[in-house]
């Protein structure tokens, strides 16, 4: 194959599992007109969960019901001395992944393994390809997507740790209709966020930084902070966004204990946004 054949990664789309066309999942004009997603049969085969939950009463409720089912259903709970000595030495090394694990990986290192794990589960759900992942993933094949495709493929993808996304981006959605955010408007419509940024000028696909408004290309899966103060810790620009609920997967105050390494960090997925931007 040679560099003629070879597409850009940001004209790569796959099927998904949301019933909306990649093409238009990952374009501004989405953003701007958002319908509500839902991934493919997660909720038909959970359906015992979704009815308990609303019997909650509040959010604090609710993230505690959600945590506890799947501790329950992917085997989460670290076993006592006494429950390991009885396990082979193969099963007591085994790497037991989970939603907590990969989002705290994420927190420190969205380049990491648990960033590709995270990167390929969008993919594969919503079929947005990621664009950069320790290195611009521009064109295949490249060592750098090589890179990526080993760490999304490695000890984390196990324990049905997919099955475990789907159900937290699933509980992400019940929660963000059932308890809706300050300033959000009606779901699924937009919530205000903002992203610090170094690297603004190579994901810009029309108009220009310079002129305050632009439309950039993003990662497929990107943190925002709930204020600008917060991006601006984060680069030289800060990005203002709006971001449809149905594309968020993580907020503060969602889950139970210290999760991601922002306080005020919201996890959501990427594509084209039209955004405000100012320098820092």
């Amino acid at each position: 194959m040679n560099d003629d054949e070879r597409l850009p990664a940001q004209r790569w789309y796959s099927s998904n599992l949301v019933g909306v066309p990649a093409p238009v999942l990952g374009g501004s004009a989405f953003n701007e007109h958002p319908v509500a997603l839902s991934i493919a049969g997660v909720r038909e085969a959970n359906a015992g969960l979704f009815s308990l939950l609303e019997r909650s009463r509040d959010l604090v409720e609710a993230r505690d019901m959600f945590a506890h089912y799947l501790t329950i259903a992917f085997g989460l709970r670290r076993p006592a001395a006494h429950e390991l000595a009885a396990l082979g030495a193969s099963e007591q090394r085994r790497w037991r992944s989970s939603w907590r694990k990969l989002l705290q990986g994420w927190g420190m290192d969205a380049n990491g393994a648990a960033g590709a794990v995270l990167k390929g589960w969008v993919e594969s759900r919503f079929g947005l390809a990621p664009s950069y992942h320790k290195a611009p993933l521009a064109r295949f094949p490249s060592p750098a997507w090589v890179a990526y495709l080993e760490e999304k493929s490695g000890r984390r993808q196990n324990n049905n740790i997919l099955q475990q996304l789907d159900l937290l981006y699933e509980f992400c959605q019940w929660s963000l209709r059932r308890f809706p955010l300050p300033g959000a408007a009606p779901f699924p419509g937009p919530l205000r966020l903002w992203r610090g940024s170094t690297r603004c000028e190579e994901q810009v696909v029309s108009g220009r930084l310079q002129n305050a408004r632009c439309t950039v290309r993003l990662n497929n899966l990107v943190s925002f902070s709930l204020s600008s103060e917060d991006a601006g810790c984060f680069g030289d620009w800060v990005l203002e966004a709006q971001v449809p609920a149905c594309k968020i997967l993580v907020f503060p105050g969602l889950l139970p204990g210290q999760v991601l390494q922002g306080e005020q960090e919201v996890l959501a997925l990427g594509g084209d946004y039209e955004v405000v931007a100012r320098y820092a």
